[in-house]
């Protein structure tokens, strides 16, 4: 049996139904097509938003700083006496506690008095045979002188007698010194505390012997309230701050310095001190001068020797900005860099001539304009000249961390990018 071929393109049915079938299809296709044509550069523009790296910003604005120097230091007690003997004897009694409070005039040792006692009572009786010669050569002399008016006596009898008075009289001025003297050496057997304060450990013991002329002191009192902190700063910082104030960067806090103390173990002082003064002459070794400040210490919490930083207001640093540290880093040059996204949504790195940390932040004065947005977070995906979106926020002082965010939006620009297109 012979198969027979149809040729399909001369049956007229056949290219008829083929025709309908795809004119039918394309028809079906039609709103697939033009919704796809439609969302097509919409979605291209949202996928070209989304592609833009989030950073988080901060906005900088003018103000008036306080510029703090903090500097290392230990303390010292305003006064420091060395209790020392004046008289030599043995310590009968020692009347202080070791590491107590001690007031001035306070008896702190007593030597045994007795061979002090014995020349003080030598010298009352010098003193009142010295006195009882006195009335004798005064009558003497009162005599003689009328008795030398009327050619009584000679004129040699009376110039003894004033001689013989004026022996009598240096006597008994001689006689009142050594008592005096006597008095002192007895009085000098009780010693006293010469100022107020705590007294440290005592280097003698009841029955020893002491000496007037000794190198070694029974004890040392320390003065403890106020207390002084003396902290060293270079030279070199010096020329800045001078050199801050005369270009009128930096406005002197005046002549009441406040100082504040940073402890050893990192807390703060409760009282504040005052600036004392400073050094008229530089170490030449270091490099260095010292600078003095007084606290009150009511509680004795400071003690002589402590090692502190003081916090000293150098001056105020007007219509200045402080950048995050979170948000500058250095080149390979050691320079400060940060990013700073613009109004277009680039970002832009800028080299920021910082002068000082003021607590998280670093003290800038020029090259930052008002309202400037610095990037805080997001720096290791972005790089100068990327279009970004930012979210502005807050950061916590005391920590630098971002505490909340400000707007929780994005700035004009990167929102335009991420709205789509309703037209």
């Amino acid at each position: 049996m012979q198969n027979a071929t149809i040729d399909r393109r001369s049956c007229p049915k056949a290219a008829a139904g083929r025709n309908h079938r795809r004119a039918f299809a394309l028809f079906a296709l039609l709103p697939f097509l033009a919704v796809s044509c439609s969302e097509e550069p919409q979605a291209s523009k949202t996928a070209a938003a989304a592609a833009r790296p989030q950073v988080s910003v901060t906005v900088l604005h003018p103000q008036n700083v306080a510029v703090t120097a903090e500097l290392p230091g230990r303390t010292a007690a305003s006064l420091v006496a060395e209790v020392r003997p004046q008289v030599t004897g043995i310590i009968r009694a020692r009347n202080f506690r070791e590491g107590s409070e001690v007031k001035e005039g306070d008896v702190l040792y007593e030597i045994d008095p007795a061979t002090y006692q014995a020349a003080y009572d030598t010298e009352v009786a010098a003193v009142q045979k010295a006195e009882g010669a006195l009335p004798s050569a005064q009558s003497k002399v009162d005599r003689y002188k009328s008795l030398a008016q009327q050619n009584a006596v000679s004129a040699q009898d009376y110039d003894d007698a004033t001689s013989t008075l004026a022996q009598a009289q240096a006597d008994l001025a001689s006689a009142r010194a050594a008592l005096e003297t006597a008095r002192i050496n007895l009085d000098y057997t009780k010693i006293r505390a010469p100022i107020d304060g705590r007294i440290d450990e005592s280097s003698v013991t009841v029955g020893a012997l002491v000496q007037a002329a000794q190198t070694t002191a029974l004890a040392t009192i320390n003065s403890l309230d106020p207390i002084n902190v003396d902290v060293t700063q270079s030279s070199t910082n010096l020329l800045k701050f001078r050199r801050a104030v005369e270009e009128d960067r930096l406005k002197m806090s005046g002549d009441n310095v406040a100082v504040r103390l940073i402890l050893e173990d990192g807390s703060t002082y409760a009282q504040n001190g005052t600036l004392e003064f400073t050094s008229a002459s530089v170490d030449k070794t270091v490099g260095t001068f010292t600078v003095r400040a007084t606290f009150p210490n009511p509680d004795r919490l400071l003690l002589p020797g402590m090692y502190v930083r003081a916090i000293i207001e150098e001056g105020v640093a007007q219509n200045s900005f402080l950048v995050p540290q979170r948000a500058v880093t250095r080149n390979a040059k050691g320079e400060a860099t940060a990013m700073f996204v613009d109004a277009d949504g680039k970002v832009a790195q800028r080299i920021l001539p910082v002068q000082q940390s003021v607590g998280n932040s670093w003290l800038v004065s020029d090259d930052i304009a008002d309202g400037d947005r610095v990037v805080v977070e997001g720096l290791q995906q972005i790089k100068d000249g990327q279009g970004v979106t930012a979210t502005e926020v807050i950061l916590d002082d005391a920590t630098g961390m971002i505490k909340q965010s400000d707007a929780g939006t994005a700035n004009p620009a990167d929102q335009a990018a991420l709205s789509p297109d309703r037209k």
